[in-house]
């Protein structure tokens, strides 16, 4: 039973740690973020619902054990997200901070558009999709940071 109780912790224990990405959606409170933890903003630029490669980007890069331990304590994450189906519209107030972003760093609406930027919202570097190990992709973030 003790045995039990120990695996069932651990494995609980881990999934909360595995989780630990936080995205965004305010603009303002990331920068706070990142200006009191020292870390650069990526900004990514997605339409959920409608776009291939910023599917296949949540799903090979931001959505793996790996990126997410790693962004947990080097990156605050902050989400623009574009969609299109009715059932999944954001509410005003969203729509129109992701517009406001979309306006200052996407202006040409490239998706999925992710941008690395310092806690003043100076841009770092501009990436997007990339076929690649989620390792290559935080080193690609980093590397915008040194």
């Amino acid at each position: 039973m003790n045995k039990f109780l120990f695996t069932a912790s651990f494995l609980l224990l881990v999934s909360f740690s595995v989780t630990g990405q936080e995205w965004l959606t305010n603009f303002e409170h990331a920068k706070k973020m990142a200006d009191e933890q020292d870390r650069p903003i990526v900004l990514v630029f997605q339409g959920s619902d409608w776009c291939a490669p910023c599917i296949k980007l949540d799903r090979e890069i931001w959505s793996t054990d790996i990126f997410k331990v790693y962004a947990k304590d080097h990156f605050v994450m902050l989400q623009a997200d574009f969609p299109k189906k009715k059932k999944n519209t954001l509410p005003t107030e969203l729509q129109d901070r992701n517009n406001l972003l979309a306006e200052t760093y996407n202006s040409q609406g490239i998706f999925p558009f992710v941008v690395v930027l310092d806690s003043k919202g100076t841009i770092l570097g501009k990436t997007g999709y990339l076929k690649t190990t989620p390792q290559e992709y935080i080193n690609h973030l980093e590397s915008f940071n040194r």
